[in-house]
């Protein structure tokens, strides 16, 4: 596995570096050897922050995590990812189209969990146009974390979510 390892607000040092290579190295048994991870560092007051996302064919493997100190922030990441691709190891792999980005050890292992993703409950409503705004105002009101609305600009459907420090997101629709 090749890392792309950037800094925001840290200098990212040898030892740094090293520490990341060490840890998150030992994913290497998941993946194929041009797999490429961006790992980014960043410091936020006393917030010590490591992102990692790794583009495999047709999905994203995310995760991130926060501490005090960067080194047991990489290794809790490390634990989260681990975690992650056991969990959904048979979601991941199709044997047609992902295989390539996974070695061979892993796709041949066969004492990953196999959890079903079970939706226990649907909702329907209508949606009405309205600006991204306007959404916020009443994803607040109704004291949701996310809302799903019909962009009045666009003509399509978003999604506003708040973020961590009470700030919001927008997500529109992009088609490949």
């Amino acid at each position: 596995m090749r890392f792309t390892i950037t800094g925001r607000n840290i200098e990212v040092t040898a030892g740094l570096r090293e520490a990341v290579e060490d840890k998150l190295g030992k994913l290497d048994r998941f993946f194929a050897p041009a797999t490429e991870a961006t790992v980014r560092l960043s410091v936020q007051k006393d917030i010590q922050k490591i992102e990692v996302t790794i583009p495999v064919k047709g999905h994203i493997i995310r995760a991130e995590e926060s501490s005090n100190d960067m080194y047991v922030s990489i290794d809790l990441v490390e634990e989260i990812l681990e975690r992650q691709l056991k969990k959904y190891k048979n979601k991941l792999i199709d044997k047609k189209l992902n295989a390539p980005s996974f070695s061979t050890a892993f796709l041949e292992d066969e004492s990953a969990v196999d959890d079903d993703v079970e939706i226990v409950k649907t909702k329907k409503f209508a949606v009405k146009p309205m600006d991204p705004e306007e959404a916020c105002v009443q994803m607040e009101l109704l004291g949701h974390s996310f809302y799903v609305f019909l962009n009045g600009d666009t003509d399509e459907v978003n999604v506003v979510y708040k973020r961590k420090g009470g700030t919001y997101g927008l997500i529109e629709p992009e088609l490949l």
